[in-house]
């Protein structure tokens, strides 16, 4: 199953206003992840997350709606803050977004770590109540209905109890994000993998006949590929997210792919072989 994701560029303030009320959230101090040492660079986008009370209780930690509810607001963790909490939705999908501020600066935000709910994809919950058919499903009619439906918006959202938190990344206007591996993605050459059963730097040859231009259309894709990405709803050895880039265009590509293809994983010869000889089960 290919589908796609991309950098969005979206308007913000350093300081909250009228206009701008939508706090993107830095990792809390008090956020507890087994395993890993509280000031680590970035935590695993799944499994259990805590919150720690004192010295040596664990709870589990807030979800999106006591977040939004104001949870953890009042302390500082604020880095900028957004117009509506669905860009701050699309965003966290995302992993990663540019915000430009009023005064022409630009922000720079990349996944740094999560609240250990799983993921619930909205798009499946308005599948599901018969709002939005199968077969039109796309990021961009998601969004619409936000727009168009702000009660309804509010509610749908907080089924998905996940959240991110960002990091501010020092890059320019002209550098792409970074992905999980630690290196710059490359549009339409970087791809999104399950790291627990995936290595970072694996090429990837893909075939498939994607909805590139439009819904409807059909364009044969051949294309050698690299695994340096993750993502918080990739499961599985056959599942893979393409980086199509920054801005409207790539999050139009990426809104519309969910396609059937084929991936052939390449390996050095001797590590192949090796890997044969196991006779591991096919996944």
């Amino acid at each position: 199953l290919l589908a796609g994701y991309y950098e969005p560029v979206l308007e913000g303030s350093k300081t909250a206003t009228d206009v701008y009320k939508v706090p993107v959230y830095r990792r809390p101090s008090n956020l507890f992840v087994r395993g890993f040492n509280q000031d680590a660079t970035s935590l695993p986008n799944k499994g259990p997350v805590f919150r720690k009370i004192g010295r040596r209780k664990l709870v589990p930690y807030y979800d999106r709606a006591e977040i939004e509810d104001g949870a953890i607001a009042g302390r500082g963790l604020e880095i900028c803050w957004l117009k509506d909490q669905t860009d701050l939705l699309f965003a966290q999908i995302q992993g990663s977004a540019r915000i430009r501020i009023e005064d022409g600066s630009t922000v720079r935000i990349n996944y740094d770590a999560h609240n250990g709910y799983p993921y619930t994809a909205v798009g499946r919950i308005l599948i599901d109540r018969g709002i939005i058919p199968k077969e039109q499903m796309s990021m961009q009619k998601i969004r619409e209905w936000m727009e168009q439906n702000p009660d309804g918006a509010n509610e749908l959202r907080r089924q998905n109890r996940a959240y991110v938190f960002f990091r501010e990344v020092a890059l320019s206007d002209k550098d792409e994000p970074v992905g999980a591996q630690g290196v710059p993605l490359t549009p339409g050459r970087s791809i999104a993998v399950d790291k627990s059963l995936h290595v970072y730097g694996t090429p990837f040859f893909i075939e498939g006949e994607l909805p590139i231009q439009s819904e409807q259309s059909r364009t044969p894709f051949h294309r050698l590929m690299v695994a340096q990405d993750r993502g918080g709803a990739i499961r599985g050895a056959v599942r893979g997210d393409f980086f199509w880039g920054t801005g409207d265009a790539a999050g139009e590509r990426a809104g519309r792919m969910r396609s059937r293809g084929r991936a052939w994983l390449l390996l050095p010869k001797p590590l192949a072989d090796r890997r044969n000889e196991a006779a591991s089960p096919r996944p």
